[in-house]
């Protein structure tokens, strides 16, 4: 079976970068996978992608070497079970509040004996190659959210959970949950504390965790930290700036040639 090399280096304490795809777009997916990211994260639960959508952009990534995860909308078994089906390697789940709900969503992504997964996976087994039944257990990572004040309560029974393979944090949901307003890449020591908070159990129980970053700043904030994957930024994010930067400069050339010319 073709070998998660995200899930590797994680278990292995490294690092990774990712990149996010909010977008329903085969090209732009295709290119940003292409551009050296260890892993490519199709976002479900926000981005303006819906399921067919998504059977078309993981076959683009895997033009790529990038590990294809997905964010689904929500801790149910049906819908982690068919974007792992379709080829994602790992999935991270939304809005985990205890232990049961990880259990839930470590059940989904493995076999039995191991857990409930369903047979049949009709574009996994292609793309991963011989030896997917046996070894996808052992090649799917499971991630879970941790973002609300109820699994702030919990944390530990959550990391600790058998199965789980990493924790990905929502900095903007995390930021309602201490009573703060939902801002991503935020200085705040509450908040920055709330997340060494998180950081530092997933360390104690050998977990992997991750951020999501809107920018290289921040990204660069949590790789310092030690934080096993971030993400560095969306297909939007990376567009809006690019085209804002871009206009902003040519605006500044024609404002010149204006006070030149008198036009």
């Amino acid at each position: 079976m073709r070998e998660n090399t995200a899930l590797t280096t994680w278990r292995e304490g490294g690092q990774t970068i990712g990149v996010w795809l909010s977008m329903a777009n085969t090209y732009s997916a295709e290119m940003l996978a292409n551009m050296g990211f260890d892993w490519v994260c199709v976002d479900l639960q926000h981005g303006l992608i819906d399921y067919q959508d998504l059977t078309a952009m993981l076959p683009a990534i895997s033009t790529s070497n990038a590990t294809p995860i997905v964010r689904v909308p929500w801790n149910e078994p049906y819908e982690i079970m068919k974007v792992l089906d379709v080829g994602a390697y790992g999935v991270i789940v939304p809005l985990v509040n205890n232990r049961r709900e990880a259990e839930q969503a470590v059940a989904a992504c493995r076999y039995p004996p191991d857990g409930n997964r369903s047979f049949g996976p009709i574009r996994a087994a292609l793309y991963a190659g011989r030896g997917y039944a046996a070894e996808a257990n052992e090649q799917t990572a499971c991630i879970a959210m941790i973002e609300t004040e109820e699994a702030l309560e919990n944390l530990d029974a959550i990391v600790s959970t058998p199965g789980l393979d990493g924790v990905y944090i929502g900095p903007s949901d995390l930021a309602l949950a201490i009573g703060l307003p939902p801002q991503g890449d935020t200085t705040d020591e509450k908040h920055a504390a709330t997340v060494r908070r998180i950081a530092d159990a997933c360390k104690t129980h050998d977990t992997a965790i991750g951020i999501h970053t809107s920018s290289l700043q921040f990204a660069q904030r949590y790789l310092e930290w030690g934080f096993n994957f971030v993400t560095l930024g969306s297909d939007a994010g990376f567009m809006g700036r690019a085209a804002a930067q871009d206009l902003a400069a040519a605006r500044g050339t024609q404002q010149q040639e204006r006070e030149k010319t008198g036009y």
